[in-house]
């Protein structure tokens, strides 16, 4: 009986092993599969995204016309390029775009060929480039106001200055913008103590516009992606500083309507510092005339009177918000001032810009520059 049971058990551990072994087979044959319909699918995938990446007929030479809309989603160009038969796909179109972090597409009307890969119609999306020509362009200046920027669309695109700066002020355009911005424009702007929210937020620029009359919103757009472009590349540098993008744009108005031709931006950004660690107020010029919306050549002891939030006369700190546009030069200034211990400047007649340590100091070059030659 002994030997009996020992057989059978034996026998039965023989046939658990010979099942294990076809289990094991199956497990194999069955991961082999798997990891073979894996590597078919991705590679599969890469061969289709890599394709649709590619244009959709290298050797065409047609040029469609493509209306991109301001507002448009990357949903929205994806499908309408694809559409005009630009693409293959607008998914991978969308997915590229994400994976990228690409940003700032332009509205606008584009001549783009089915011969142009996924890259390069990102980048004439994202730099407004069209093979048409420009009606017209729009040059902005260094330094202008908001209401002067105004009077230059409207010139431009024939409409009333009155309309274009309403427009520009318009509280629920505003909030569009915002929306779409909401990198550089925050509520700092809505401060009821800022007389135009998107005064200096408008950046010097050339802008191309391939409308006879493009809208309001069109060229604004423009200027905004320009104006995002340029802050966002120094938002370390703001970081470092401690400044939102509206006090450096704050600041940075202040240099620019301060310098000269042969102004040392730096410096002057070193004075206002140094005034603002100190506690003392920055009593800028440039600030009692955008309080009085006037431009003067020379600001009266009656003109430090008026009462404003922008008179850094009788308040310290910042303005508000910027008073002017301001370009690169007085940005960096703004975010890397020379460190100095002056705590006054002074504009010549000839351009020239005089710092001085102290009060006295600067009262004496004032006597010499300015008193002596009224």
């Amino acid at each position: 009986m002994t030997t009996d049971k020992k057989d059978v058990i034996r026998k039965k551990m023989l046939e658990h092993q010979s099942e294990a072994k076809v289990v094991r087979k199956i497990v194999l044959v069955i991961s082999i599969l798997l990891l073979l319909l894996i590597v078919l699918i991705s590679g599969g995938g890469y061969l289709y995204i890599d394709s649709a990446l590619k244009p959709v007929d290298a050797e065409s030479k047609t040029l469609k016309k493509v209306d991109i809309p301001i507002g448009s989603s990357v949903t929205g160009i994806g499908e309408t390029l694809q559409s005009h038969g630009i693409i293959k796909s607008a998914k991978v179109f969308k997915y590229y775009v994400k994976l990228k972090n690409e940003a700032g597409f332009m509205a606008g009307e584009y001549q783009l060929s089915p011969s142009m890969d996924v890259p390069e119609i990102v980048s004439r999306l994202k730099t407004g480039k069209v093979m048409a020509k420009a009606s017209f362009k729009l040059t902005i200046p260094e330094g202008k106001q908001l209401e002067e920027i105004a009077a230059m669309m409207a010139k431009a695109t024939k409409q009333k200055q009155e309309d274009v700066l309403n427009k520009l002020n318009n509280i629920e355009f505003i909030k569009t913008l915002m929306a779409k911005y909401p990198d550089i424009l925050t509520e700092e702007i809505l401060n009821s103590s800022v007389k135009y929210p998107l005064e200096g937020y408008l950046y010097p620029a050339t802008y191309p516009f391939y409308k006879q009359n493009p809208s309001v919103e069109e060229m604004v757009t423009a200027m905004l992606n320009q104006t995002r472009k340029v802050v966002l590349a120094y938002s370390e540098e703001s970081k470092k500083k401690n400044l939102s993008v509206h006090q450096l744009l704050t600041m940075a108005s202040l240099v620019e309507e301060e310098a000269t031709e042969k102004a040392d931006r730096k410096t002057i950004a070193s004075v206002f510092y140094n005034r603002m660690k100190k506690g003392m107020m920055l009593q800028t010029d440039p600030t009692v005339l955008y309080a009085q919306g006037k431009h003067k050549e020379r600001v009266l002891y009656e003109d430090l009177e008026v009462d404003s939030p922008y008179n850094t006369y009788k308040n310290t700190g910042l303005p508000p918000g910027p008073i002017a546009n301001s370009g690169k030069a007085s940005i960096e200034a703004s975010l890397e001032p020379e460190k100095t211990d002056y705590y006054y400047f002074l504009a010549t007649s000839d351009g020239d810009v005089i710092f001085t340590k102290t009060l006295e100091e600067h009262n004496k070059e004032k006597a010499k520059h300015i008193t002596s030659k009224k």
